[in-house]
């Protein structure tokens, strides 16, 4: 299917072309047949050489711009009406820029009214505005489907592996059925029992139409009613979207590039798709400008709009979004700088952002994996090195830490989620265990190498007995400096304040291991030549490693 939007000034015939191609006559509302006057969106259909149109026709008049933008705004081909009898009119120019502010370029210009006035005048009007757009003469039908067909094999195919976000242009209810909404599928596909979200909330696919016609599914790009499930009506309206679950971010502030841009001031309309939302501009140099919204709206990089002055019925700008999380303003400097990054028409993307949020975003995920995230090679090679060096500086000034918090290491690296880190850190030979990383091989500060050597003459000459508290604190051996000892290797702890030799629990099962089993406490403290501070724990420590066996009676027994 082609969809294709009419645009012209009012009562220049517009309807009237529609009716005669399709024989179906767009106005919907009694007021706008007993008026004469387009004054909402109007839909009619018909095939052409075997390909089926749908035309969404717009009103001409001033007051119903927003609605010809409705229409518009996600339609990618345009059937422009000029008659011959007024020629181009101030509607014919601000629809005009309307859709060069959107970016329409595939645009049929029709000159309706040529059997009451001369043609020529109105063409050549055409031709110094819309160059190279091909025109034809509304009395020659056959000319016009012609065209119409010229004019679809221009169009780009669409993306129906897409996203959906249908811009809802029409909504209403349908007895014994509920919901419907209508819009312009302009990539993706919608099937029904679809699951999709509106406004945080999940709905469902209830039933699905594309011309007037049930259908179990329908892909860009196609006019299409969709029939919901799990919302009501009177929740729902035009500029809203229905869309794929967790693939759009709703965003209310954007950075955009400025095209055409007239006299620009802070209140104005942006129309996107066929929202129409009130926006706060903050220029950022000429052609850059930071937008508020009223509203969030589901946007991408990429996607086009206009910014409107309603009051004096003109279009501001075109803008063209460049980045839906934009950064902070507030450093000296910030916002110049941000200007004449906007000025590139490209916005840098994230160093570092989950795929998701890419994808959600419009920003195309390109550089290196890391699980869910994607990382530039460069920034993320650059906090390796920044990790290695920062854990080495903490270990001189922590001499004896178990190792530097990766929390800690985290936020002075700058990585944005802790499941980074253990990634970061791969290859680069740190030790990380409990939540703690530190170089490899880290050695005793001099003080307490010193203080342990002492330590470990005296367990050379009597491997169990064990410093008492006093000859600990005289050699300023306290609870961190014992851990530190430890975690090297230089020392066993066998509980608080009780520190053996490193191979303690080898030496006190040989020995054990050479009494009549089973034995008691009292026969291994005097086989190790100890005190019951040292041989209760010391067994504890042998049965918990399975190398002694305790019984219900006390008595234990090596394995």
């Amino acid at each position: 299917m082609f969809v294709i939007a009419t645009a012209g000034h009012v009562d220049h015939g517009k309807s009237t072309l529609v009716h005669r191609l399709t024989g179906m006559w767009p106005d919907r509302l009694a007021e706008e047949r007993r008026r004469g006057l387009t004054i909402d969106l109007g839909f009619a259909w018909t095939e052409i050489d075997g390909h089926r149109l749908a035309f969404v026709d717009v009103p001409g008049h001033e007051r119903f711009v927003p609605t010809m933008l409705a229409g518009v705004g996600p339609v990618p081909a345009v059937m422009f009406v000029v008659a011959a009898t007024e020629g181009w009119m101030p509607q014919s120019d601000e629809h005009l820029a309307a859709l060069d502010a959107l970016r329409v370029r595939h645009v049929l210009v029709v000159i309706s009214k040529a059997d009451l006035a001369d043609p020529a005048p109105a063409i050549e009007q055409v031709r110094a505005r819309l160059a190279h757009a091909p025109v034809a003469l509304g009395t020659d039908l056959d000319q016009v489907r012609a065209q119409l067909r010229a004019l679809t094999r221009r169009l780009p195919q669409p993306d129906r592996d897409g996203d959906v976000r249908l811009w809802v242009d029409r909504c209403f209810t349908v007895r014994g059925a509920g919901t419907v909404v209508t819009g312009t599928l302009s990539a993706g596909t919608i099937r029904v029992g679809d699951e999709l979200e509106h406004a945080g909330r999940r709905v469902t696919v209830r039933g699905l139409q594309s011309l007037g016609r049930d259908v179990d599914e329908a892909g860009a790009v196609a006019r299409v009613a969709v029939n919901l499930r799990g919302v009501d009506r009177r929740h729902i309206a035009r500029g809203d979207t229905v869309r794929t679950p967790d693939a759009w971010l709703d965003t209310a502030e954007i950075d955009v590039a400025l095209r055409s841009a007239d006299a620009l001031h802070r209140q104005l309309v942006l129309h996107l798709g066929s929202a129409a939302v009130p926006v706060r501009v903050r220029p950022l140099g000429t052609a850059g400008a930071r937008l508020r919204l009223a509203r969030p709206l589901p946007l991408r990089v990429g996607d086009v709009g206009l910014l409107r002055d309603p009051g004096e019925h003109r279009i501001a700008a075109g803008i063209e979004v460049l980045d839906v999380r934009p950064p902070g303003l507030r450093r000296r400097g910030a916002a110049r700088a941000r200007g004449a990054e906007l000025a590139t028409g490209r916005v840098r993307p994230p160093e570092c952002a989950p795929a998701t949020q890419l994808r959600a975003t419009g920003l195309p995920a390109t550089g290196h994996r890391v699980g869910e995230w994607v990382v530039d090679p460069q920034w993320w090679a650059g906090r390796r090195e920044l990790a290695v060096t920062t854990v080495q500086r903490w270990a001189i000034e922590h001499d004896i830490a178990a190792g530097m918090p990766l929390e800690a290491l985290r936020q002075r690296v700058g990585l944005p989620a802790a499941e980074l880190v253990s990634e970061l850190l791969d290859g680069t030979g740190l030790e990380v265990a409990d939540g703690l990383v530190r170089p490899p091989g880290a050695v005793l500060p001099a003080r307490v190498d010193k203080a342990v050597r002492t330590v470990a003459e005296w367990l050379a000459a009597e491997p169990f007995r064990a410093p008492e508290a006093d000859e600990l604190a005289e050699l300023k051996l306290g609870s961190r400096e014992l851990a530190a000892a430890v975690r090297a290797g230089r020392l066993t702890r066998v509980a608080d304040g009780v520190v053996l030799g490193p191979d303690a629990f080898t030496r006190a099962a040989a020995i054990l291991a050479t009494l009549p089993q089973p034995f008691t406490v009292s026969d291994a403290r005097r086989a190790l030549g100890t005190t019951r501070r040292v041989a209760v724990p010391l067994l504890e420590r042998l049965d918990a490693l399975r190398i002694t066996r305790r019984d219900a009676d006390g008595a234990r027994m090596t394995l």
